[in-house]
């Protein structure tokens, strides 16, 4: 039985360690959702903060939720600009390009159907730990923050900007084919403009946003849900597979010859190339990652950061280092930039970075040595022992006994 909570109460268990996630109208009611924005509403208010930007993926509760969040932020008195339904990486790149520095998305990641939750930052850090549970302790107190004057909601498309953002800052050494799996989450929504404009030929999979995901789970870090595109790779022309989460902050990849390239040997690429034009940088992974890793980014120039797993830790361990650290990634398949990018992760973009790296690598001349090529380059990168993300579902029985005189 869920953990149905009524107008007057909430629930503890939906603040998370990195952000606020639950089932959608059990323990995540809109009430509830509507609350945590008053309460984000009034720490904004506090920073001196006057918007915060609100966005949504492809779930069929992210509307309803979106407008309670939106009620709840408004009330105290903040505006919100509501950026529609998009990408996460796109809400963080709205908070730049709009000049808040916060912003909210409304996203289950790549949790079931069912699932929905908040990303939240304010004054550019990303919220998490104590300071998520503080939303949970001003709700209880009842510590909100009413204007007289409600703010107010406008609506922009920040899409055309983020695609032409990315645009102008990749460039393919050549035209490329690729496959690209959305698992109808919401990559969709840009996924076919953005490489196109690359310069690829791209072969679509599950793009249609669907939040039901009707093919597979949206979760590339999974073995299982990558079937179809190695698929696709093994019928077609493509050269190399990209695959996105529900929310499109992370990335999986295949080769050509259907092997999936995991995230830290990933890692290790981008931080090669990255090093190139930055000797001596950070370079910050999560404790999941292989032994091999830490030697590569030594040997390739760079310094070795070993941190926490979780998107929030990771960006505010990129916050603490400045310009010292110029790229981080995860086992999951967070990847953070912070050489040309914004060092927020962003799925889509580390596809484009990476296709810019595989596009200076083969000869177009010669398409079927070029498959083999990049897979071999992909395939050769060192692998190890690694920890893949484990998932335990736990059923938990409780015996009562009733004791009568």
């Amino acid at each position: 039985m869920g953990e149905a909570m009524g107008q007057g109460a909430i629930a503890r268990s939906i603040f998370k360690a990195y952000d606020v996630r639950g089932v959608v109208d059990e323990a995540l009611t809109e009430s509830a959702v509507h609350r945590i924005g008053h309460a984000l509403g009034t720490e904004a208010r506090e920073r001196g903060l006057d918007a915060l930007v609100v966005g949504r993926d492809g779930r069929v509760s992210g509307e309803r939720l979106l407008n309670a969040l939106a009620q709840g932020i408004i009330r105290a008195g903040v505006d919100v600009i509501d950026v529609g339904m998009v990408p996460t990486p796109v809400v963080y790149f709205a908070t730049r390009h709009l000049g808040t520095g916060s912003g909210i998305a409304v996203t289950g990641s790549h949790n079931p159907p069912q699932h929905n939750g908040l990303k939240m930052m304010l004054a550019g850090e990303t919220l998490y730990g104590e300071r998520i549970v503080g939303l949970y302790d001003r709700i209880v107190a009842e510590t909100l923050y009413t204007a007289a004057q409600k703010g107010r909601i406008t609506q922009t498309n920040v899409l055309p900007t983020y695609v032409n953002a990315i645009q102008n800052d990749i460039q393919l050494a050549r035209p490329m084919k690729i496959a690209i799996d959305c698992g109808n989450g919401v990559g969709g929504v840009v996924a076919m403009e953005l490489f196109t404009r690359l310069g690829c030929e791209v072969t679509l999979l599950f793009c249609e946003v669907d939040g039901t995901f009707p093919n597979h789970h949206p979760d590339p870090a999974d073995p299982h849900n990558l079937i179809d595109l190695q698929r696709i790779l093994h019928d077609g022309d493509a050269e190399v597979g990209l695959a996105f989460d529900g929310d499109a902050d992370r990335l999986g990849v295949v080769t050509k010859d259907g092997q999936i390239i995991y995230a830290d040997r990933l890692i290790m690429l981008f931080a090669q190339d990255i090093l190139n034009n930055h000797h001596g940088a950070q370079v910050v992974f999560d404790a999941k990652c292989s032994a091999h890793l830490p030697p590569w980014v030594a040997a390739s120039g760079g310094r070795p950061v070993m941190w926490k797993t979780g998107h929030s830790l990771m960006k505010a361990k990129l916050r603490e280092l400045g310009h010292d650290a110029m790229f981080a990634g995860e086992m999951s398949g967070h990847f953070y930039f912070n050489d040309r990018w914004a060092g927020f992760d962003d799925g889509l973009y580390a596809g484009a970075r990476l296709l810019e790296i595989l596009s200076r690598c083969a000869s177009i001349n010669h398409d079927n040595a070029l498959n083999d090529d990049l897979s071999a380059l992909l395939n050769g990168l060192p692998q190890g022992v690694s920890t893949p993300e484990i998932n335990l579902h736990t059923l938990i029985k409780v015996r009562i006994a009733i004791f009568v005189d």
